[in-house]
């Protein structure tokens, strides 16, 4: 799916002024309105700009428009983080294209980096902007195995939520999740317009999935960093896991997330019985290679 860049721009920048109330904007007016949220003309006045060089942003044109505009665009538009970051990066996105660097996702994950994965007691996985599983240790690979081995996912959370049934099993709270994953694809792709492969992605999650196409539709954008997760795994039952984000400076396409479980809760007795029997997985694949080994010996 192509990314029509003006498009994108004007229906973020729309449906951010349709959901802002005069009142929250501070502007005093009567009731009736020919508009669910912010007039055009009420949206330049706040920002300091004419309606007319707002109007040109509004459909799309982002080219030239200063940092200090867009802050101030962001400020009257009631914008969170990710949203004004959104913002920015479609305006860099307006410009003439980067010159093309090597994408580090599409090489080998490093042992290195394995090795310190594989280092770590709690879950960990890692995977890139298009929602591809790249790595995990023992135990994440544990929690994840319902989404890493379902056919329908191929390796890849999105695929997973949208395409397999069993995710609203897997994940209670399948309708934030859904929605989060959205959001966080609509990030991946103002920061990454010309992304073929990402672009591919959401193209095949719009053309198969009503629920994608609706939450797409929103705009919604959000930072995946940090939060609660609750999952009902199918060998230990009901996991709440709180989760952090971390990124890697030298490999900026890759997001590790490490889950832990507040101490001395049935989701921390749980999650050492599901690291038990990764381990007891781990060592009889061990072995039963060993055996292979000296057999071909």
């Amino acid at each position: 799916m192509t990314m029509d860049h003006r498009a994108e721009v004007s229906d973020f920048l729309r449906t951010r002024r349709d959901r802002i109330t005069p009142s929250q904007a501070g502007i005093l007016g009567g009731t009736r309105r020919r508009v669910p949220g912010l007039r055009r003309e009420e949206v330049a006045a706040a920002t300091g700009i004419s309606v007319e060089y707002y109007a040109r942003i509004e459909r799309g044109d982002l080219r030239g428009v200063s940092t200090e505009v867009l802050d101030a665009l962001a400020r009257t538009l009631l914008l969170d983080e990710a949203e004004t970051d959104h913002l920015h990066d479609l305006a860099e996105a307006a410009g003439p294209p980067a010159r093309r660097r090597p994408r580090h996702a599409e090489q080998p994950f490093p042992d290195t980096l394995q090795r310190f994965v594989d280092a770590v007691s709690v879950p960990v996985w890692v995977r890139d902007r298009r929602m591809d599983v790249v790595a995990t240790n023992p135990v994440g690979r544990a929690l994840y195995a319902p989404v890493l081995e379902d056919p329908a996912a191929r390796g890849n959370t999105a695929r997973f939520v949208f395409f397999s049934p069993a995710s609203q099993s897997f994940f209670p709270d399948w309708e934030d999740n859904a929605t989060g994953i959205v959001a966080t694809l609509r990030t991946y792709a103002g920061q990454s317009p010309r992304d073929k492969r990402l672009s591919d992605l959401i193209g095949e999650l719009a053309t198969r999935s009503d629920d994608f196409r609706v939450r797409w539709a929103a705009h919604d954008v959000r930072h995946h960093r940090t939060g609660l997760k609750r999952i009902h795994h199918p060998e230990v039952g009901d996991l709440e896991l709180g989760y952090e984000a971390m990124d890697f400076p030298a490999h900026p396409d890759w997001f590790m997330f490490g889950y832990t479980a507040a101490p001395g809760s049935p989701s921390e007795e749980r999650l050492r019985l599901l690291g038990s029997l990764a381990q007891e997985s781990a060592d009889w694949a061990r072995t039963s290679a060993d055996g292979r080994t000296a057999a071909a010996g």
